[in-house]
């Protein structure tokens, strides 16, 4: 199934970062086959050594994800969440990656965070309760709690 890209989906990337964003789209789609447990582990390693994102620079990487894919750009939340944290990291900073649900409709949904803000997405998504969140580093012992 086919989406029509968003006004803010058809901006153009500079090659560099349709480049890297595609590289990311793509370990994604090998990452998402994962069991979640082990996902998470792999999440966890790879954010090891990275400095917290800023909401601009994960809205930036979100964006480029979006407009080189349009699993991404439509019901692929866990390819795009994924694919944006890697293409953060691969910038030196992360975001918080999150997954959870609501019940009423039962859904499914995976998104990035910022300072317990969500990144690009509508204020549905406070509907959904997380079920699993890889934090930023310096923010780890504080999720740990708080989860």
């Amino acid at each position: 199934m086919s989406f029509p890209l968003l006004p803010e989906q058809r901006t153009r990337t500079p090659w560099p970062l349709a480049l890297l964003a595609r590289i990311a789209v793509t370990a994604a789609w090998f990452l998402i086959k994962l069991p979640p447990a082990r996902l998470r582990r792999v999440l966890g390693a790879a954010a090891r050594g990275a400095r917290p994102a800023t909401e601009a620079e994960a809205l930036t990487s979100r964006r480029a994800v979006v407009s080189v894919s349009r699993r991404c750009a439509g019901q692929g939340c866990l390819q795009r969440a994924v694919a944006t944290v890697l293409l953060c990291r691969v910038k030196g900073n992360w975001p918080d990656w999150c997954t959870g649900v609501r019940t009423q409709p039962f859904r499914a949904h995976a998104w990035v965070e910022v300072n317990r803000h969500p990144v690009g997405e509508d204020e549905n998504v406070r509907l959904f309760h997380t079920l699993i969140r890889v934090p930023a580093p310096t923010d780890r012992r504080r999720a740990r709690d708080h989860a």
